[in-house]
Order: structure tokens, then sequence, then C-alpha cells
């Protein structure tokens, strides 16, 4: 469990910058060169494959180099894995939320009763 946190640590700290979220949205609709990346972000070469470089750690993108061109894809399964964690707390706080309304409901249901004038 701990290295799966640390993983989603990574995940998650990853996905914090503009940019990096530019590259996944980007990837998200088929591959691209670091090049094609880096272009209508307005940063250098080299910022580019720092943000790729945390992407990779991160589980999120992949690269593969042929010849002198180094191609980016969009791991979709670590999405998933952010998604289920993000999922696990909605339904909890769904859960709760619920059990509050229906508390809140059988609340004013009883005031109610006890005051006729209502």
């Amino acid at each position: 469990m701990l290295n799966q946190d640390a993983q989603l640590d990574r995940m998650f700290h990853a996905l914090a910058d503009a940019n990096r979220r530019s590259m996944i949205d980007r990837l998200s609709r088929g591959e691209h060169s670091v090049t094609e990346l880096a272009e209508p972000l307005g940063i250098s070469l080299p910022a580019t494959l720092q943000h790729l470089a945390l992407l990779e750690t991160s589980g999120l993108v992949r690269t593969r180099k042929s010849g002198r061109i180094r191609t980016c894809t969009l791991d979709t399964s670590a999405l998933s894995r952010a998604e289920e964690w993000i999922n696990q707390r909605r339904a909890f706080w769904n859960s709760r939320l619920d059990a509050l309304g229906e508390f809140l409901a059988a609340s004013n249901s009883e005031d109610s009763k006890k005051d006729p004038s209502a």
C-alpha cells in the first residue's frame, strides 16, 4: 500500500502543473514527439524534457526513441488508478452526505409533528 501511495503522490504532483496537464491533454488524443509537445507551450526543449521526465516517473507517460525522434504516449492505466482513488473518496462522501440528508429529513419530519403550527 505504501508503494501505491507514493505512486499516487508522484502522479498528483505531476498533474499539479499546467504545462504537464497540457501535455497529458494532447497525448490523450494520440502520440506526439517531444518537439510537438513543446511547440504550443512556449517553453524550451530542455524544460519540456524535464516535464516529460516527471510524467514518466509518475507513470503517466511512456516514451520511446526511434533514431533522433523521441515519441511520447499516454499510459491510460495510470490515469485509471488516479480515477479509482478519486471515485473511492467520492463514494465515501456521497454515502455520508446521503446519510446526513436522511437524518435532516427525519429531524424536520419529527419537528413538524411536535409543532402543529408549523
